[in-house]
């Protein structure tokens, strides 16, 4: 779905202003390309100002990352919008290596601090980011969903989200303590690594959580076999890293609980889900 195109003082303000916006879809996040710049819509100030702040110097050994631009005043986000370097490449099913940047991109993510807004509990009304900050949570609190329902939100009526908090209530009781640390890692990799044939992959933005680096690659797995075509062997490929069972049910009942609170969660998203929750039960 195309975004409205930036307006004229946002595009002045990031010295654009002679530059026409050509859409770039769903691999930039509705993004509009300004010759080598890129001006994205941006739904949480302080989430997109602290990215723009960690990709203005993070390095990353083999990775192309999007680099912030500044607007003429210095501001990372003007009137909802930042602007990024563009960097050429398409997302492509190419599971194993975007786990494998997974890793070293959290190699280069292990010094730095959790940010503010990871340690505050959502609060109603939602947003898009409370939405997936609630669903992170029920994955890993004793009581899957308390903190949800503490928060007066309802839970959901439809058929496929009554199943999609059944599962992911089964799978808890499958749940062990883990010992990996928590840091700051990248939550949402499926799709958004962007290859351009022999290149490094790129990356246009980073999707802060802080829960332990093979969570994070769980989390690619369980989406690549639920809605991207990856064969099962994805999940014995990667059985080296530490507690590995046990992230992958922690990463499915995060999608679970994503699919159950989200209000544009489609029906069909749920039997891929449940396929891959069977496969890892199998698992522990």
């Amino acid at each position: 779905m195309t975004t409205p195109d930036p307006p004229e003082h946002v595009r002045a303000t990031f010295g654009l202003r002679e530059m026409a916006p050509i859409p770039l879809g769903d691999d930039w996040d509705g993004g509009w390309r300004c010759g080598d710049v890129v001006l994205t819509p941006v739904v949480d100030h302080a989430r997109a100002a602290w990215s723009a702040r960690i990709r203005e110097t993070l390095v990353v050994d083999g990775m192309r990352l999007a680099r912030p631009v500044r607007a003429t005043d210095g501001r990372y986000v003007v009137s909802g919008w930042r602007a990024d370097t563009f960097i050429a490449g398409v997302a492509e099913p190419r599971h194993d290596e975007v786990v494998s940047l997974s890793l070293r991109l959290h190699a280069a993510t292990i010094e730095l601090d959790r940010p503010r807004f990871l340690a505050q509990p959502p609060v109603t009304p939602w947003s898009e980011a409370d939405i997936f900050l609630a669903a992170d949570r029920a994955a890993w609190e004793q009581v899957p969903l308390r903190s949800v329902r503490a928060a007066g939100v309802d839970l959901p009526e439809s058929m496929d989200g009554q199943r999609s908090v059944i599962l992911l209530t089964q799978l808890a009781t499958l749940r062990r303590e883990v010992s990996a640390p928590a840091q700051l890692v990248h939550g949402d990799l499926f799709g958004m690594v962007l290859f351009a044939g022999a290149m490094a992959p790129g990356l246009a933005d980073i999707t802060p959580y802080w829960r332990p680096v093979p969570w994070a690659a769980a989390v690619i797995v369980v989406d690549s076999l639920a809605w991207g075509g990856a064969d099962e062997g994805l999940l014995e490929r990667w059985d080296d890293l530490p507690e590995w069972p046990q992230m992958l049910i922690r990463a499915v009942m995060f999608r679970l609980a994503v699919h159950a609170l989200h209000p544009r969660s489609q029906p069909e998203a749920l039997p891929g889900l449940a396929r891959v929750a069977d496969l890892i039960r199998l698992m522990v």
